[in-house]
């Protein structure tokens, strides 16, 4: 009997846009603007170290359609790499990179072999008797169940199942391609090469259904390590399967708990604290973060009213450790006043003053009817992309209508600039 070991990946997203690096510079910037490139670099050169004898993607190499050739000719690129080495890719595309969303194509390398989208179709590696199948997405959202139609286990064969599906919608993710636990269990095929959710997880043992994640995070959402998995097979049994880390840039959220904290100094050092820490933590790649502040604090009021420094002060000591070590991506307040709401509206000044108006503005309807013809006005102009890609609670607010949370929002802002300013 044979035995063979092979790379499964997926969602590659090969020159995704990141977000959150618009007018900034350095570096650590340009590191995770080019993460993507790197991952699949380190993806192919793992797969010739460890002598693998094929690799498969399952679907979202590409994000979408190119901008030009040159995510074509990395790709070709690195093919041309594997290929040199005798190792064959079997690549199925899915939702992000389906036949309807790229218009730009190149010959690929011989080794390359692409699933078809118009009927499942089987590859065989006789040699190691092995038989993989697959289809490709033909439009982006495709909303029957692909399993069915897939080919019946080649007998005496290692079968693989190449699939890009949500699965049920696991994680959030579009529910392309659904599909059931059970249907892929009934098909009778040794292990499923799934893609299209991000996060990896073994979900069957026999056979083996596999998300393996996507190679590199791009953004906040995605943290921890990434990268693609390693399976050994012998004598037509899985004896090992391992998540080997492809990522060059390593996600995280530092919540930072500040409920001692007395000034913004004691703030500065903890967060220098907490990126040193996490920096430890993430194997010598670069630190991509975003910082939470939060927790009942005497500075709140200064926090707030100095976002803009924090930011710039989590960066500085991001750059104290070292060129290329640590990025942070944002700061986000989320502490609490020492003294709270109620208290401030009892006092007898401009500060007590702005505190009842904002507790009284929430049920104004004049005053939101304004609000809504005012900021109603600017939302609707947003491209339809950022308005359903949100991680700001008042901007969401605003764009789903919510003007009463709006103000529910934007009060303990206003209330902590008048406090910091009047204190």
């Amino acid at each position: 009997m044979t035995s063979f070991r092979f790379f499964h990946a997926a969602d590659i997203h090969l020159d995704s846009p990141l977000r959150g690096l618009a007018g900034q510079e350095g570096n650590a910037v340009a590191r995770v603007r080019t993460a993507t490139r790197e991952a699949l670099d380190t993806l192919v050169r793992l797969a010739i170290e460890e002598m693998v004898d094929f690799l498969v993607i399952a679907g979202d190499l590409y994000d979408g359609d190119w901008r030009d050739y040159k995510t074509g000719l990395f790709f070709a690129a690195q093919m041309g790499r594997l290929n040199k080495e005798g190792i064959p890719v079997y690549l199925l595309h899915g939702n992000h990179d389906a036949e309807s969303q790229i218009t730009r194509r190149l010959d690929l390398p011989d080794n390359v072999h692409v699933f078809g989208s118009r009927k499942p179709e089987t590859f065989a590696l006789d040699e190691m008797n092995v038989a993989l199948h697959g289809q490709s997405f033909r439009q982006r959202d495709v909303t029957d169940n692909l399993v069915p139609d897939y080919p019946a286990p080649v007998p005496g064969a290692f079968n693989i199942g190449v699939l890009h599906t949500g699965l049920g919608g696991m994680g959030g993710h579009e529910n392309y391609a659904p599909c059931a636990i059970e249907d892929l269990t009934n098909k009778g095929y040794d292990y499923w090469a799934l893609g299209h959710v991000h996060q990896a997880g073994v979900l069957y043992e026999k056979p083996r259904i596999v998300f393996p994640g996507n190679l590199q995070g791009r953004h906040v959402r995605e943290t921890g390590a990434k990268g693609a998995s390693l399976v050994t097979v012998e004598d037509g049994d899985i004896v090992e399967l391992t998540t080997v880390p492809c990522d060059v840039v390593r996600w995280a959220v530092l919540a930072i708990s500040l409920d001692d904290a007395e000034n913004v100094g004691d703030v500065i050092e903890r967060i220098h604290d907490a990126v040193e820490a996490a920096v430890n933590e993430a194997d010598g790649r670069l630190l991509a973060c975003r910082i939470v502040l939060e927790g009942r604090t005497a500075a709140h009021d200064q926090l707030v009213a100095s976002e803009d420094r924090m930011l710039a002060e989590a960066r500085a000591g991001a750059l104290g450790l070292g060129d290329e070590v640590a990025w942070v991506e944002k700061v986000v307040i989320d502490t609490v006043p020492d003294v709270d709401a109620r208290t401030l509206a009892e006092r007898e000044d401009a500060i007590g003053e702005l505190q009842r108006l904002l507790q009284e503005a929430t049920g104004d309807s004049d005053l939101l009817a304004q609000i809504e013809d005012d900021i109603g006005k600017l939302v609707r102009q947003l491209p339809h992309d950022m308005r359903g890609d949100i991680d700001d609670s008042a901007l969401k607010a605003a764009v789903e209508g919510e003007f009463a949370a709006l103000i529910g929002e934007v009060s303990p802002y206003l209330s902590a600039r008048l406090t910091a300013q009047g204190d």
